[in-house]
């Protein structure tokens, strides 16, 4: 077996790999950019070596720099992780010439399956039933128009070496099309160095469902069954499950050997996944190959037993495969939740800064029975970099049935706290409790099904009110306590928001905390919070509570799963009192175009005296690796710019201002 492996990437996926090395005894070798020095992989790793600066173009990207890398530190092997060089032919071929082992499928399946242009021809050649599209390559504008037309819309436009939704979009008209095709060419060249793009028919309401294939150099080939990644934001996965709630055995078994055919009439020698899109009819059709291990590939490691970053070492050292296909089981139902840093409340936007406080929730076998692994490459106090994609976690929870899996997952996320930056936590949470989600009816079209107004706070239930109620009092009790000044009073009035609840308070022969609502009674035991900690946790009538909080100068900023409070205990006169006051309104920012996050101006399409109708473009910011383009919400004459190209922006800075 290898000694040592050179791991050519970063962040969680860096410290993945470096868990199995570990445990195969394997010593690792990490190359960083600038970014990265200090991480935690950085930490993990045996051996480091820097590599440039933070630009991936300047570091993860640069094929001398790593294998350099590799002789400096005597490692016989390269994994490349997912993103960067996972699936350049070149730089796979390039190592095999230079007798370094490429921990991946040999360069010449790449090259097949890969490209996804060429994958598509390659798989329409073998049989396998394709996507409708046009797969030649497209130069300009004009020319994805008319090709378009001839397909029907609406039409996706793909980057060809895209990759992590990166470099895609779905066009609606010929306006769609037009602009769309640029700004994907732009960020496919900028993400990939390449910017061809190819065209396909994007097929309504579908399903994203996946299979993972595992081949080894002997000719060998499996499959480790689906995985359902159909809930989607801008064509990034953001919730993945295995195995999927569509499938039947018929299907599963149809799907499976149509990927497994695939991968063998390409000599697949690694680990990999064949993509299809998926009807609610359950037809399928072959939508790419991604030649490298996915982002949610835990999943599948989960409900099989299988580590995929070990079979792909084994696989790059000359093993046969230890199994085969009959071996291999669904085990109960496994979930990934992506962590991003983006501002739900913001359009899902990124958000760039430091992780002031980053807890996790436990791993390992919980006390129900589910299993909870969180895959995280920062720390609390780390920082997230406005030059890689935002991902902060990805967390997942098994159980031995899928609505097991969605509630265990449900207290995985309350039991995860971050501040300093934007996080879709309570995002996640809120598709955990949707009865849509957890009857299993899904599509690519979820998140805008949902949520077609944008994700915001949801109002809090009657249930989670008298959570917070007590929660609240308790926290009352707490401080009061240790004052050394306990007021001893019994009655109070609890605000939630501005609706006021009569609650008064007794403990009862066990000690235990009781708080008295109108109707009902709440019991709180095993009372863990104290000031400075942002999480409150206890059991609440005998079930499991955590709520995030924060100290406000009058109460409570509390947040369970995807409701969000402001919490004040009173006296009935205080509150009689704040009854009276008017509430604040919000600043008018009607007249300014504000940086809806962190990031670099690109352009600034406007100058001062110039004139601008509704929907045209004002400027265009860049944060890793997406362009979001600002337009002009009504005719208007612009008074200042306060930003030019290459400038560096934070969120609400006033980029233009209008008279």
């Amino acid at each position: 077996m290898f000694s040592k492996i050179l791991i050519a990437n970063r962040g969680e996926i860096a410290v993945r790999i470096i868990k199995t090395c570990r445990r195969m005894g394997i010593r690792t070798v990490l190359v960083h950019s600038d970014a990265d020095t200090g991480s935690l992989a950085y930490e993990m790793a045996d051996e480091t070596v820097h590599i440039g600066p933070s630009p991936a173009a300047q570091s993860y990207l640069l094929q001398d720099k790593i294998v350099d890398a590799v002789r400096r530190t005597g490692a016989e092997a390269v994994h490349p992780g997912f993103g960067f060089l996972s699936e350049n032919a070149g730089f796979a071929r390039r190592l095999r010439d230079e007798g370094i082992a490429f921990i991946g499928p040999n360069p010449e399946a790449i090259d097949a399956m890969g490209d996804k242009i060429t994958s598509k021809k390659f798989a329409a050649e073998a049989g396998v039933s394709t996507v409708p599209g046009h797969m030649g390559l497209i130069e300009t504008p004009e020319e994805a128009v008319k090709i378009a037309a001839g397909i029907g819309y609406p039409v996706m436009i793909k980057a060809s070496a895209g990759g992590g939704g990166k470099g895609i979009r779905v066009a609606h008209s010929d306006a769609d099309m037009a602009e769309g095709f640029a700004a994907v060419k732009a960020e496919a060249l900028n993400a990939f160095g390449d910017d061809r793009v190819f065209l396909e028919k994007f097929i309504v309401d579908p399903r994203h469902i996946e299979i993972q294939v595992l081949g080894d150099k002997h000719g060998n080939v499996v499959h480790l069954f689906e995985r359902e990644c159909s809930i989607q934001r801008r064509n990034q996965k953001v919730i993945e499950e295995a195995p999927s709630p569509l499938m039947d055995e018929a299907t599963r078994m149809a799907m499976g050997a149509q990927a497994v055919a695939l991968a063998k009439a390409v000599n697949y020698d690694s680990a990999g996944t064949v993509e299809f899109v998926a009807g609610q009819d359950k037809s399928f059709y072959f939508l790419e190959m991604n030649t490298r291990l996915q982002v949610e590939h835990p999943v599948t490691e989960l409900i099989t037993g299988v580590d995929l970053v070990e079979q792909m070492i084994r696989s790059a050292w000359g093993e046969k495969l230890a199994f085969g296909q009959d071996d291999l089981k669904i085990d109960g139902w496994a979930i990934e939740s992506r962590i991003y840093a983006e501002d739900p409340y913001r359009g899902f936007l990124p958000s760039i800064g430091r992780l002031v406080r980053y807890e996790q929730p436990e791993e390992g076998e919980q006390d129900d029975g589910s299993v909870v692994r969180n895959d995280s490459g920062v720390r609390e106090g780390d920082e997230i970099s406005m030059f890689y994609d935002p991902m902060i976690a990805k967390l997942c929870a098994w159980a031995p049935t899928r609505i097991e899996a969605v509630d265990a997952m449900a207290r995985a996320l309350e039991d995860t706290h971050l501040s300093g930056l934007g996080h879709n936590v309570p995002f996640l949470a809120a598709v955990m409790d949707q009865d849509r989600f957890r009857s299993g009816a899904l599509s690519t079209s979820y998140i805008k099904d949902e949520f077609p107004e944008g994700f915001h706070s949801l109002a809090p239930t009657d249930r989670q009110k008298a959570a917070f109620i007590a929660a609240a009092t308790a926290m009352n009790e707490v401080l009061a306590e240790q004052s050394g000044d306990p007021s001893e009073r019994t009655d109070w009035i609890v605000l939630i928001d501005r609706e006021p609840h009569a609650v008064s308070l007794s403990y009862d022969d066990a000690e235990d905390l009781v708080v008295s609502l109108a109707d009902e009674d709440l019991v709180l035991t095993e009372i863990d919070w104290r000031p400075g900690l942002a999480q409150f946790r206890a059991v609440l009538d005998d079930e499991p509570f955590t709520a995030e909080v924060k100290r406000t100068a009058d109460g409570f900023d509390i947040r369970h799963r995807a409701a969000r409070a402001r919490v004040r205990v009173m006296t009935p006169r205080a509150a009689d009192f704040y009854a009276r006051l008017p509430e604040k309104q919000a600043a008018d920012t009607s007249k300014l175009i504000l940086s809806p996050m962190p990031g670099l101006v690109v352009s600034i399409a406007v100058t001062p005296g110039q004139e601008v109708k509704e929907g045209e473009t004002v400027a265009i910011i860049e944060a890793m690796k997406m362009q979001n383009i600002l337009k002009a919400e009504r005719d208007a004459v612009v008074k200042s710019v306060g930003a030019k190209a290459g400038d560096p922006v934070a969120a609400d800075d006033v980029l233009v201002e209008f008279e």
